[in-house]
C-alpha cells in the first residue's frame, strides 16, 4: 500500500466520522423542533411536551436503526 491509498483511507474514515456526527446532531435539532427546545421565558404545555417526547423517541430508533444498518455492512 502506497501513501496516497493509506492517506485516502484515513480521510474517508474521519469524514465517515464527521459525517456521522452531523447527522446526528441534525436529528436531534429536529426532534428539539429546530429552535433549541423550549426558549427563555416559555413553558412547554403538557401536549407539547408529549410530542417532544415522542419525537425524542423517534430519534432514538433512527440512530439505533442507523447503527444497526452500519454494523451490518
Amino acid at each position: 500500500m502506497d501513501l496516497a491509498q493509506l492517506l485516502q483511507r484515513i480521510v474517508n474514515m474521519v469524514l465517515r466520522r464527521l459525517l456521522r456526527i452531523g447527522v446526528n446532531k441534525g436529528m436531534e435539532g429536529l426532534a428539539r423542533g429546530g429552535s433549541g427546545g423550549a426558549q427563555k421565558g416559555n413553558t412547554l404545555t403538557p401536549a407539547e411536551r408529549q410530542a417532544a417526547a415522542r419525537a425524542r423517541q423517534a430519534v432514538k430508533r433512527a440512530r439505533q436503526a442507523a447503527q444497526i444498518t452500519r454494523r451490518m455492512r
